[in-house]
C-alpha cells in the first residue's frame, strides 16, 4: 500500500476522533459534573427546580441533633448524630405547597404534609451527615430526618403507625404538591 494513502487515512481517522471529541466531550463532561453536583432537587408546582449540591447545602444554616426513630414494629432504628438543613428552608418560606413527595434513588417515594414538613417541635431535615460521616461516603444519606430536642421519634408521639417511614434515605428528588393537581415533570 502506498506511504502517502495511509498517512491521508491516519489524518483523516485522527480528525473524525478530534472532532467527535470536540462535538461530544463537553456534553457528557458536563452531564457527569451536573449529576455529581446535585444532592437534591427540588420541584416546584409551576414546573421549577432548584437543584441543591452539597457545597450550598453545607453553606446554609444546619441544625445537628441527635436522632432515632421508631419503625413500623416498635424497633427504635439508626440512632446516631445528624447534622442537615432544615427542609422547609430549602424550600423557601414563600412556597405553594400542600404536600411533598420526596423520591430515593432507589424509586421509593413518601408523601409527607406540609404541617409535619414545617412543624417546629419536629424539625425536618435533609441530613447530609451522619455520626461524621459525609455524603458521598455516609450510604444512607441525603436523608430525611425528623430532629426533635430531645432526638426521639416515637410511634405513638409522632401519631403514625411507622415513624421511620418519614425518614426517607438517598433522597434524589422532592416534588411540592398542591392538591388538586400533581405536577408531571420529571
Amino acid at each position: 500500500m502506498d506511504i502517502g494513502r495511509e498517512r491521508i487515512r491516519r489524518g483523516w481517522l485522527l480528525a473524525l476522533v478530534v472532532l467527535m471529541l470536540a462535538v461530544f466531550a463537553p456534553f457528557v463532561f458536563r452531564s457527569v459534573l451536573d449529576h455529581e453536583d446535585t444532592l437534591v432537587e427540588i420541584v416546584f408546582p409551576d414546573g421549577d427546580i432548584i437543584s441543591w449540591s452539597l457545597d450550598r447545602v453545607t453553606s446554609a444554616a444546619r441544625i445537628e441533633r441527635e436522632g432515632v426513630y421508631q419503625n413500623q414494629f416498635g424497633n427504635w432504628r439508626d440512632e446516631g448524630t445528624y447534622t442537615g438543613v432544615l427542609l422547609s428552608a430549602l424550600i423557601g418560606t414563600s412556597a405553594v405547597y400542600d404536600r411533598i413527595i420526596v423520591t430515593a434513588s432507589d424509586g421509593y417515594t413518601a408523601t409527607i404534609e406540609r404541617a409535619r414538613v414545617e412543624d417546629s417541635d419536629y424539625p425536618m431535615v435533609v441530613a447530609y451527615r451522619f455520626d461524621g460521616t459525609e455524603v458521598p461516603t455516609w450510604e444512607d444519606g441525603p436523608r430525611i430526618a425528623v430532629l426533635p430536642e430531645d432526638g426521639d421519634v416515637s410511634n405513638e408521639e409522632y401519631k403514625a403507625d411507622s415513624a421511620g417511614s418519614y425518614w426517607v434515605k438517598n433522597i434524589t428528588r422532592i416534588q411540592l404538591v398542591v392538591d388538586g393537581s400533581a405536577s408531571s415533570s420529571g
